[in-house]
């Protein structure tokens, strides 16, 4: 189906082909060169960002060990009531 978009085609080489196949696609310097040319497209946030995001990690974190603290004090209380 057709949406209106255009999707990028990279072109691979048969010689690229035929180099990976032997290699099994495992060459160091290639994976290092691909691998800073995806962390190039990485944004990274700033500051701020980074510690509000954190804290609200942490935050929720706390709150759902407290809960799950919670349900398990209820349980054991429960099963001392029945058995």
């Amino acid at each position: 189906m057709h949406l209106g978009t255009r999707q990028q085609v990279s072109t691979v080489t048969k010689k690229e082909v035929s180099e990976k196949s032997v290699t099994g696609g495992l060459n160091p310097s290639d994976f290092l060169k691909e691998t800073k040319e995806e962390l190039d497209k990485v944004v990274w946030p700033d500051r701020q960002q980074l510690i509000s995001e954190s804290a609200a990690v942490v935050l929720m974190v706390s709150v759902s060990a407290a809960l799950i603290s919670l349900i398990d004090r209820l349980f054991r209380w429960i099963s001392q009531l029945i058995f």
